[in-house]
């Protein structure tokens, strides 16, 4: 499989030394074609702004692969319906409950696909995120019908609670599709 792995970040952006800004590096470490966009007005994003970006980012440089983290889980939940793409992965990491967000109003509420694009599907999250506890989570998950890589005390999985690497994202984007 020829990948094209491309890396959402959430509000804020995921600056060095984020998990998001390792994977890209250790991606591109081993020949995977990546691209790692900062999203317009990172710190006080636009549902719909956000939207065109990804649409013509997906466009330009069609991924098999998508990686989200927090608020792009929510980009993802908006505009998957819109999109006509089959992804072969799609990682949802660190999604935040259906509750709004001051900086990104927008983006509340949010849907639940039925389809979100892709034919393998994994959620990462913590047991100890302030954004969405692990009740919430499993229940997300049970919507969604995914998988989940459940960390323990990772916080928002980000710089801020202490994450460098998030090697599980890694070994899941090379391991080969299950038959």
């Amino acid at each position: 499989m020829n990948k094209r792995v491309l890396i959402l970040h959430g509000l804020g952006g995921s600056d060095y030394p984020h998990w998001q800004a390792h994977l890209a590096c250790d991606l591109i470490k081993q020949n995977t074609a990546v691209s790692f966009p900062l999203l317009p007005n990172k710190n006080n994003p636009d549902l719909e702004e956000w939207k065109e970006f990804l649409k013509k980012e997906i466009e330009q440089f069609k991924p098999t692969i998508i990686v989200c983290h927090s608020l792009a889980n929510l980009l993802w939940f908006h505009i998957c319906e819109e999109l006509d793409i089959k992804l072969d992965k799609l990682m949802l990491v660190a999604p935040v409950r259906n509750e709004e967000l001051e900086a990104a109003k927008s983006f509340f509420p949010y849907p639940i696909s039925k389809d979100l694009k892709a034919k393998e599907i994994m959620i990462a999250a913590s047991t100890n995120d302030p954004y969405m506890n692990v009740e919430e989570v499993i229940r997300l998950q049970s919507k969604l019908k995914v998988g989940m890589k459940l960390l323990k005390e990772a916080g928002h999985i980000n710089a801020d609670s202490g994450y460098g690497k998030l090697e599980c994202a890694l070994d899941w984007i090379n391991k080969e599709e299950e038959s």
